[in-house]
Parts: C-alpha cells; sequence; structure tokens
C-alpha cells in the first residue's frame, strides 16, 4: 500500500475518532514528515518496505539534531497509532509491525514551574470590571485558575453548564468530567453574567459559549493565550516562568496536591488518563514543601 495513500486514510480515522485538532494535526504533521524522511532517505514508497530500523534511524537524525527525548517519543507515538491502524485494518499483520521492536526513550523528568498565590491575585486584578472585555478576560484567568481545566475546555465551556457550585467539563475524547468552583468564582460568574448580557448583541446572546469575541464568536486558544500572556504583563511577572493557561493548570494542581488532595482524585480532577503525568506534578514540590506537608498531617499533630 503506497505510503501517501495510507496517510489519508489515516487522517480520515483520526478525525472520525472525535481527537482534538491539536492531536490531529500533530498526527498529521509527524507521520507526514516520517513519510517523506523514507522516501527522501530510503526511497521508501511502500508500508511492507518499512523496517524496525528504518524507525530508529529516523529518531536518531533527530536526535542528532538536538531534538529532545520528550519530542521524539511524541513522533515515535505518531507513528505507533499509525501502524496500530494498520494492523486493525488487516494491512499489516501484527507480527509485522515495525514499531514492536522501538524502545520509549527515557525522559528526563520535568520541573513544573507554578505561579505563586501573589502572582494569581495580582493577574485577576490585572483585569478591571468596566468593559465587557476586561471583564471577561478577569474570568478567564479566575477560571483557569480556580479550576484548572485546559485551554481548549475553557474556550468549549458552555453556559448550560455552569451550575451552582460546579461546572462540566467536555475533556479529550468527548469525556465529560465535574469540577467545583468557589463561592468566588460563582459570584463574579454572576456579576459577569449581567455585563454580557448588557454588552452583546441579541443575536449574540443565543450563543452558548460563555467566552465570546467583541464580534459573538467562540474564543480560540491563541486568543486565551494572549490574555494570559498581558495578564502577566500587567502584573509585572518578569522571573523566569512561562506566562500560559498551561502554567496556570501547574498552579492549580500543584496548590492541590499542597492543600491534601490524593494523586488519583487530581487525576480526574485534571482529566488525565494515564496517573503517570499527574504525578509529574507531586515530582516537581520543592523538597521544603513537601516537608512542610508531611509535618501538617502527621498523626501525632492532633493528639
Amino acid at each position: 500500500m503506497q505510503l501517501n495513500d495510507l496517510h489519508k486514510e489515516f487522517m480520515f480515522h483520526i478525525q472520525v475518532k472525535g481527537l482534538t485538532p491539536r492531536t490531529i494535526k500533530s498526527y498529521k504533521d509527524n507521520n507526514k514528515r516520517f513519510i517523506a524522511y523514507l522516501e527522501n532517505e530510503h526511497e521508501i514508497t511502500e508500508l511492507d518496505e518499512i523496517k524496525t530500523l528504518h524507525i530508529k534511524q529516523y529518531g536518531m537524525q533527530l536526535k542528532n539534531k538536538g531534538r529532545k527525548e520528550t519530542y521524539i517519543n511524541s513522533i515515535y507515538k505518531s507513528i505507533r497509532s499509525l501502524f496500530n491502524y494498520c494492523i486493525e485494518e488487516g494491512y499489516l499483520l501484527s507480527k509485522h509491525n515495525p514499531c514492536t521492536g522501538v524502545k520509549w526513550l527515557k525522559e528526563e523528568t520535568p520541573v513544573i514551574k507554578a505561579f505563586t498565590s501573589e502572582e494569581i491575585k495580582a493577574m485577576v486584578n490585572a483585569y478591571k470590571m468596566p468593559t465587557y472585555l476586561e471583564a471577561r478576560n478577569k474570568l478567564i484567568i479566575m477560571v483557569l485558575a480556580d479550576t484548572g481545566i485546559r485551554n481548549l475546555e475553557l474556550c468549549h465551556l458552555l453556559k448550560s453548564n455552569v451550575g451552582e457550585t460546579t461546572i462540566k467539563i467536555m475533556g479529550k475524547g468527548k469525556k465529560e468530567r465535574y469540577l467545583a468552583i468557589s463561592p468566588a468564582l460563582k459570584k463574579y460568574l454572576m456579576k459577569f453574567d449581567r455585563i454580557r448580557d448588557q454588552y452583546l448583541k441579541d443575536d449574540f446572546r443565543s450563543n452558548d459559549n460563555l467566552f465570546l469575541s467583541y464580534t459573538g464568536k467562540p474564543l480560540t486558544v491563541e486568543a486565551v493565550e494572549r490574555v494570559v500572556k498581558i495578564a502577566g504583563e500587567r502584573a509585572g511577572i518578569t522571573r523566569d516562568i512561562r506566562i500560559s493557561p498551561h502554567t496556570l493548570r501547574h498552579t492549580y494542581a500543584q496548590l492541590m496536591l499542597l492543600n491534601g488532595i490524593d494523586v488519583y482524585s487530581l487525576s480526574r480532577l485534571l482529566g488525565h488518563e494515564d496517573i503517570s503525568i499527574t504525578k509529574r506534578y507531586l515530582q516537581s514540590l520543592d523538597d521544603e514543601k513537601v516537608i512542610e506537608k508531611a509535618i501538617g498531617i502527621s498523626p501525632l499533630m492532633n493528639l
């Protein structure tokens, strides 16, 4: 089977599976580059010509170009998905899967930086109330900090999914989960609702998305990233930390751990399919913070 034809068919397959646009783009780009490598370096254009050695050599080429282990593993993940599809469709026998002999590279444990409580407050207060856009941007920071949801999940958040004490999130793979919201967030949501109705035109109000642009369209992940970045700049955060929605998610996770939540419960709140991802937050906590937490929950403290 021609690799280019296979790639097109595989792309339709993953779109039907309901993966996120970012995941679909990642699979598309990664496998397209791998197929181009096979054709340019080895003159391979057919599925049954690919061997384990070709995948390993591709990984080595990327490593020699300075790519990190996490990036190369993401490439391997895309390639594995492609070959798993081939096996499911009967294009390839499982015993001939060239990915079987390819091992994951050992990754460095990333140090996950988080905002301080003071920085979070400054970012929330970076946006003032008077206008719709300022009120909306303030709420964006509050929701991200209070719930730890992903950027894309925030963009898809519906007004009808906001309850008195919880919000319903549609996560990766269209999996639903419910998250608690603080009284402070609920209070501001009620204020924002009034501002939203006053500002938006009648034909915009029918849109159930909670966060809309000034033209009444749902926000994009890029727009939310800009909102967070501007909040960080206004708050005067200049230290070496990435000012992004994902850092707010890191901050939420670390604060939850420091306040006593277990890793398994946190994994459910974050919508992680693999608990090993959640454990990274625990590993990145400072020793001093972990020791302080351990002292606080000692069984002797309440004697």
